[in-house]
């Protein structure tokens, strides 16, 4: 998530979009964003936001980090870092790739020069539009394609960039921001539309502002104020872009989870979705594992499944999979207008 050198080893919501691979009427996922859907590109740039060191990957099978910011254990193969592939000279893009980027956000801004921006990663893809045209043939490309999900998560490095830099910023200059970002990602998500995305799962920014980085911060160790009200009014919007395009082009289905929403339940009341912390980081050192992050030096809790949060800014796998069941098969006002599983389905 935010530009940083932790990251997490856990399995968060985005890597459920895998899972709806599993139906034959879905033959690849591809995946844009941040660093809840970043399976290693990071690992071939030349940037601090890695996650190949341990602790992450202890629950990985093997235990071993692979620079996965996100890793899944639901059955079926990650779509591949696109640039691990993109090396090969007979690259296979048919069964999805990931283009997702630790760092990454809706503002070219946002980690300058540290990870593949969202426009960046949009131009890698149109490659692999123009390549998967080339080797399957116009036509059936489109058809692929059509029957692909676009997996996006995207927007939270941006609010907590912007939360962190100005914590007295008033309700109007945070929605003039959160406008700013709503503006860029239109036409990004139009972009994926024009290049063939006609089935989007689009994550929403989860309530950053109660990630122990955030709360860190506080003398009183409370959520960001700031932080949450920017991540309801950035989902809100994304989800009135995606609406409007829907109306716009009938042949597009969404599905948006509200991650803030659904996220917040296990904070407000960790004991009765069976956590016993919700505010202090598993892994990482110093005040609530707040102050430094999860390397090979810091502590970790004993037991990482009664904890909400991994590192500073990500769940644990524990987490992570309940918002996934929910992602995957819930409903409004969690996943709406249909959840994972009825889009995989279309």
């Amino acid at each position: 998530m935010a530009g940083s050198r932790v990251v997490a080893s856990c399995s968060l919501v985005i890597m459920a979009f895998m899972a709806v691979a599993t139906a034959a009427t879905v033959p690849a996922v591809y995946v844009f964003g941040d660093s809840l859907a970043d399976v290693g590109n990071n690992n071939h740039l030349l940037t601090v936001l890695k996650a190949d060191f341990s602790h992450n990957g202890m629950d990985y099978p093997g235990g071993v980090a692979t620079g996965r910011f996100s890793t899944e254990k639901l059955g079926l193969a990650t779509s591949p870092p696109y640039l691990a592939l993109s090396s090969s000279s007979n690259a296979n893009y048919v069964n999805g790739v990931s283009f997702a980027s630790g760092g990454a956000g809706v503002s070219n801004d946002t980690n300058t020069e540290l990870c593949i921006t969202f426009d960046k990663q949009i131009e890698y893809y149109s490659g692999v539009y123009a390549s998967l045209a080339r080797s399957l043939g116009q036509t059936q490309a489109t058809t692929h394609l059509t029957k692909s999900i676009f997996a996006i998560t995207i927007g939270s490095n941006d609010i907590i960039h912007y939360a962190k830099a100005n914590a007295a910023a008033t309700p109007s200059q945070q929605q003039q921001y959160v406008d700013a970002l709503i503006q860029s990602l239109s036409g990004q998500l139009q972009s994926l539309y024009n290049l063939g995305a006609r089935k989007v799962l689009f994550l929403g920014t989860g309530p950053v502002g109660c990630t122990p980085s955030l709360r860190e911060m506080s003398s009183t160790k409370v959520c960001s104020a700031v932080a949450n009200a920017m991540a309801v009014q950035y989902n809100k919007a994304a989800e009135g872009v995606l609406s409007g395009m829907a109306a716009q082009h009938p042949d597009l289905h969404y599905a948006l989870f509200d991650s803030s929403a659904a996220l917040l339940r296990y904070i407000d009341q960790p004991a009765e979705y069976g956590f016993v912390e919700a505010k202090a980081a598993c892994c990482g050192l110093g005040d609530m594992n707040a102050k430094i992050a999860c390397t090979p030096l810091s502590s970790y809790c004993a037991n990482r499944s009664d904890h909400v949060f991994w590192d500073f800014y990500h769940p644990t796998e524990a987490t992570a999979r309940m918002l996934t069941a929910t992602a995957f098969d819930g409903s409004a006002p969690f996943i709406f207008p249909i959840n994972v599983k009825q889009l995989s389905a279309i």
